[in-house]
């Protein structure tokens, strides 16, 4: 289909196309700004760009899920934001920030499509980011890591869209590997792959209570991490134990501290978690999952209502044989499941029964597989 558009958009064949997935997070919610650890997981969701080169230093580029639009600029122009195409300025981003580290760019014609749910908390930002510079150095016949390509698209967003985010959600979308969970230390950016129990499903649960992460608390609850931060005087919230945070408990604004303490505690659910995941434990990773949401709700306070009630409903068919809890960074968006096979039927019959009686929305449900990322290494 999208060389299809290609091909009619640009009057020539596509030479190539560059997918990259979404990721669905299974525990550790803010902890990756925070140079913690994380637990995504790379989706069977993605975004493709068809492109080809062109002779001159024009980028044209259609987005075919935004109507057709269309832009053109040159490469050699400053970059700046596009208020008519908005979605454009990730392309400007990484272009920016892919000149800013002296890769050499071609012009190019570009096709951008993908199915990866928007405004969900799947990532499809970051794998936009990451298929499109798969795109424009496969073009240009240059090389590059998938640690770099994530350090360039987590860039684009940070410095270009204006959305402060960490790098797990570019970082899985680029190496993430089919049938594994990855846990990522966002500090050295080290990964270790953990296999997914057999016979279990990975089911996803859009509640349609949209949100954006520019426009939310997203950048907020940044800034009060970062003064927790400053408060014990160390680089990141990952740098402090939970013994020492309650020790400061009275000297530290009373929502500064409840923000640090659910990443403190984040971040040793999502160290166990892993564990419990290689051991097969399903009973302990529900437990934090859990715990996990709770957190969010209470501590972090990002969670809404009919997304808390979402998970309720969930858990009252999971039991203790699996996990859920919001996923992404808050204020709507999905929730995560890691259930038996056998019981993803009853899931999805519940949640589509009892979700919209308690929220007026309805509910998009996805069974996923764990996915190779952009630049998996296989």
């Amino acid at each position: 289909m999208i060389k299809t558009t290609f091909k009619k958009a640009f009057d020539k064949e596509a030479s190539g196309v560059f997918a990259s997935p979404g990721r669905v997070n299974l525990i550790g919610e803010h902890t990756d700004y925070n140079d913690g650890f994380v637990l995504p997981v790379a989706i069977n969701f993605f975004t493709q760009v068809a492109a080809a080169k062109r002779d001159d230093r024009m980028v044209q580029a259609l987005a075919q899920d935004h109507n057709n639009s269309r832009v053109e600029f040159s490469l050699d122009e400053p970059p700046i934001n596009d208020k008519d195409a908005p979605w454009s300025d990730y392309l400007r981003g990484v272009i920016s920030e892919l000149r800013k580290r002296e890769y050499t760019l071609c012009g190019a014609d570009l096709v951008i499509s993908g199915n990866v749910p928007q405004g969900a908390g799947l990532s499809s930002s970051a794998s936009l980011e990451i298929a499109l510079v798969a795109a424009l150095t496969s073009l240009s016949q240059e090389s590059i890591s998938g640690e770099v390509a994530s350090q360039v698209g987590q860039a684009a967003e940070n410095n270009f869209v204006g959305c402060n985010c960490g790098i797990m959600d570019q970082l899985a979308s680029a190496l993430g590997q089919a049938g594994h969970a990855m846990l990522l230390d966002c500090r050295s950016l080290k990964t270790r792959m953990v296999a997914l129990p057999e016979n279990t499903s990975l089911v996803i649960i859009n509640s349609n209570v949209k949100r954006g992460l520019v426009g939310s608390e997203y950048n907020t609850r940044r800034i009060q991490c970062e003064l927790a931060a400053k408060h014990f005087n160390v680089p990141a919230l990952r740098d402090i134990s939970l013994e020492q945070l309650k020790a400061e408990k009275n000297k530290l604004d009373k929502l500064v501290y409840k923000r640090a303490l659910h990443v403190v505690t984040e971040n040793n659910r999502t160290l166990l978690a892993a564990e419990a995941l290689a051991e097969k434990n399903m009973l302990l990773l529900g437990e934090l999952m859990d715990e996990s949401h709770t957190s969010m709700r209470d501590d972090f306070e990002i969670t809404v209502p009919a997304v808390d009630e979402l998970v309720r409903i969930m858990k009252s068919v999971i039991g203790v044989q699996g996990g859920a809890r919001m996923t992404g960074g808050g204020f709507g968006g999905c929730c995560v499941a890691l259930v038996p096979t056998e019981l993803e039927g009853e899931l999805s019959r519940e949640v589509e029964k009892s979700y919209p009686q308690v929220s007026g929305l309805k509910p998009e449900i996805f069974v996923c597989q764990a996915s190779n990322g952009g630049f998996a290494r296989m």
